[in-house]
């Protein structure tokens, strides 16, 4: 069963309730342009997925019958109990490490991103953690748990930490010593000297206790939300790729080859020192911060969401067939979910040759959607077709009536 799939309608049900407590507070909490890039990037997150989840998988089942110490059964009660602890135990530090090691935290510095912290933030996910994260749950094979068992409680476990991305709810009591909560997760994701790398667990806070990584929300510290190294983009793709260029261009400038290597797996931060010595980085003035933002009009904001809802539905129908695609089905998905979240990051970012990218895409829908129906991803009647050619028309006088209008304004 995928968990995620169906709790999808509840993910943004409860994205809702969120956004009626802030008008109920008086607060805001959700920026348009930021949540729908933390969304993009957990839509990009799931439909990479589909291709890349097989590594883990593969090699989790691999061990799991090849040199698993002990036979234990799906169907004892406490197999499981056992697996939800120890699986927490193991994500603790993969979270840890994922913050300790640069390649590490190339990939899992997606999740970080957001300078803003809301329930949009919990379902931005990563497109990369698969290439390592898979060597942290071994240990769980080794000792004899089940695939299916792994698989629930990995997804258990994901579903859990969605509640605690939110600033509505404040401490809670003696909870917090025992479990993950909004408070010390909001911790987490700070950017303050005295809350970085603090917090690791998923489920369980008695981890971070237990290893001395554990920070209590201070009230005379309040939480600045993002990273270091500003994202400052809406572009999905370029999210995923960011800090792996800025390996890469050190990597690239060190004289020593041994520098080189080594780069990618020093703990976070750790630069060549004559890189370091030519390109110095420059640390946020955390008292002059200020986020990321591009001045959009409402027609511009507007478009920009309605178009999003199709690429949440089109991956959605992807994650409900799932194992049903072939590789070159799901080579095209990956392909038109990727392109299409792109557009709407640079239409989000007012970049000058947006409006004609995303032309191009609205008229590359169709052969897209012709390929589609060949290699058997979508099979639509007549009416299907009228439906999507309309969206797509639609689309495309609104597009070029917004941009005559922005002109007359501009005049």
């Amino acid at each position: 069963m995928n968990y995620i799939l169906y709790a999808v309608p509840f993910f943004f049900l409860l994205i809702a309730l969120e956004l009626l407590a802030d008008r109920w507070r008086g607060v805001r909490t959700y920026r348009l342009a930021d949540s729908i890039n933390s969304l993009s990037a957990g839509v990009l997150s799931t439909t990479v997925g589909l291709l890349t989840k097989t590594v883990g998988l593969l090699t989790y089942t691999l061990v799991w019958q090849q040199a698993a110490l002990f036979e234990l059964s799906a169907d004892n009660p406490w197999v499981w109990v056992g697996a939800f602890v120890f699986y927490d135990f193991c994500y603790y530090w993969n979270h840890r490490l994922g913050h300790e090691r640069n390649v590490l935290w190339a990939a899992h510095s997606v999740h970080h991103q957001s300078e803003d912290y809301n329930l949009s933030t919990a379902l931005r996910q990563t497109s990369t953690g698969f290439i390592f994260g898979w060597i942290f749950y071994v240990p769980m094979a080794l000792v004899g748990v089940p695939p299916l068992v792994f698989l629930t409680v990995a997804a258990l476990n994901l579903l859990y930490q969605f509640w605690v991305h939110t600033r509505h709810i404040p401490k809670l009591g003696w909870f917090e010593w025992l479990f993950i909560t909004p408070s010390n997760h909001r911790v987490h994701h700070a950017q303050n000297p005295v809350y970085m790398d603090r917090n690791y667990g998923g489920v369980f806070i008695v981890w971070d206790r237990l290893f001395g990584t554990f920070q209590e929300e201070l009230d005379e510290e309040p939480v600045i939300f993002g990273v270091t190294t500003p994202l400052a983009s809406w572009n999905p793709l370029w999210a995923n790729l960011q800090f792996y260029s800025v390996l890469w261009q050190d990597a690239v400038r060190a004289g020593s080859w041994w520098d080189k290597l080594r780069i990618w797996f020093m703990r976070t931060g750790w630069r060549p020192a004559d890189v370091a010595a030519r390109y110095l980085q420059q640390k946020p003035d955390l008292s002059r911060f200020v986020k990321f933002e591009v001045p959009l009009s409402r027609y511009r904001q507007v478009y920009a969401a309605l178009q999003f809802v199709v690429y949440v539905v089109g991956g959605s129908y992807l994650l409900a067939l799932g194992g049903e695609l072939s590789v070159a089905a799901l080579l095209l998905g990956c392909a038109w979910v990727g392109f299409g979240l792109y557009c709407i990051g640079m239409w989000l970012e007012s970049r000058p040759w947006a409006s004609t990218l995303e032309a191009w895409r609205l008229v590359l829908n169709l052969p897209v959607l012709v390929l589609a129906d060949q290699l058997g991803v979508v099979a639509l009647a007549p009416l299907g077709w009228l439906l999507f050619g309309a969206y797509s028309l639609l689309s495309l006088i609104a597009l070029f009536a917004g941009r005559r209008g922005e002109r007359a304004l501009a005049v």
